[in-house]
């Protein structure tokens, strides 16, 4: 039997949803497969890089891909989308889903203010979608981490 597909969906694939692609691995990727898309590719923040290395994980390796690489062509066990723009756009029918969660973050890369402050804000988000993360594996009673 082969794992459950997550799919973690972002409007551009550059912070939020590459950081919930590389926690999940991390707690319980031998348990999944994931993967992350958008809608309207940038390339991955150089911030979101920084702040992922700092909590040991390298987003060297990754990329930014288009959700059409996606639809109609696997099953997805669990569509995840981890921001607002990308709920409202969504379709409310993504083929090939079982199960759709919404699990709003503030946009890091949106946010505005010193450079310092712009570090402080991707690490709070990188602390919320890791626990987030942790949190859904409780309650899912999945107890790989």
């Amino acid at each position: 039997m082969e794992n459950p597909k997550v799919l973690f969906l972002c409007t551009h694939n550059a912070a939020r949803s590459q950081m919930a692609e590389a926690f999940l691995k991390k707690f319980a990727g031998d348990c999944f497969e994931v993967f992350s898309a958008g809608y309207e590719l940038k390339e991955i923040d150089p911030q979101a890089q920084k702040v992922m290395a700092e909590a040991g994980l390298d987003l060297s390796e990754q990329r930014s891909k288009s959700v059409k690489e996606f639809m109609g062509k696997m099953t997805v066990d669990y569509l995840i989308i981890v921001c607002e723009k990308t709920e409202e756009n969504c379709p409310i029918i993504f083929p090939g889903f079982r199960y759709r969660m919404y699990w709003p973050f503030e946009d890091p890369v949106a946010f505005v203010g010193s450079e310092e402050a712009k570090l402080a804000k991707f690490r709070e988000v990188r602390d919320q979608i890791a626990a987030r993360i942790r949190l859904w594996l409780r309650e899912s009673e999945l107890d790989w981490i």
